[in-house]
């Protein structure tokens, strides 16, 4: 092997690392926003909200990294895509991480104030949320089809979690309106952790494309086929 593929070949491992860094720091932040959210935790949440500008800066850093390779390197075909995918999933990366800090927001006006019911739905929703993120992320790193599909096909629980947490507020504000302000924050919540999925499954579609050169919106599909 010459020294510049190996050279590129160290450099497009180093690009995997940092992905999958970024990866586990967004799910940290997550978990702490969940953690804070159902322990009401304002100390806890204004660490998640710090967290973001940590994870604004590993995106920078990332893409910094994939565009040097781009010119620098001028890689073909599969490379290419790999360089490309992990463009774009960083961006979905760092969406995700703005998810966790709005989560953290919301604690804060709800510190203080008990909840009109357990929150059960709520933290089930964001454990298949992160376990979509994690499982699409090494997808990326395995370049692991199968494993990318079951991501897309995972997303179906989390709308049906997330339609039942949402008639399960709305019928208690019907039956209590003093509830609505409570209410009305959970249900950001849940739409928020409703959105993280929907970035795990652009993050698992687009190690698809980069496997197969095809582009294709499968967690759609697989919707429209059920």
């Amino acid at each position: 092997m010459d020294t510049m593929r190996q050279s590129f070949d160290e450099q497009l491992r180093q690009l995997h690392d940092d992905v999958v860094h970024m990866g586990s720091f967004v799910v940290e932040m997550l978990d702490k926003a969940m953690d804070a959210l159902v322990r009401q935790d304002v100390a806890l949440a204004e660490e998640v909200i710090r967290m973001d500008d940590t994870a604004d800066a590993m995106d920078i850093a990332i893409e910094t990294s994939s565009m040097r390779l781009l010119a620098l390197q001028q890689p073909m075909s599969r490379d290419l895509r790999t360089i490309a995918t992990a463009l774009k999933v960083i961006t979905d990366l760092e969406r995700i991480g703005d998810y966790a800090a709005d989560i953290a927001e919301i604690v804060k006006p709800l510190a203080g104030e008990p909840y009109f019911k357990p929150l059960e739905d709520i933290p089930l929703l964001a454990r298949l949320a992160t376990t979509m993120i994690r499982n699409a992320v090494q997808a990326f790193v395995d370049r692991d089809i199968e494993r990318a599909l079951q991501v897309c096909r995972d997303d179906d629980e989390v709308d049906a979690v997330y339609e039942r947490v949402f008639n399960d507020i709305v019928h208690g504000i019907e039956r209590n309106a003093q509830i609505a302000r409570q209410g009305a924050y959970l249900i950001l919540v849940a739409r928020r952790l409703e959105r993280v999925a929907d970035h795990a499954t652009n993050v698992a579609e687009r190690v698809y494309y980069m496997e197969t050169g095809e582009l294709k919106h499968w967690a759609r599909m697989h919707k429209e086929g059920s």
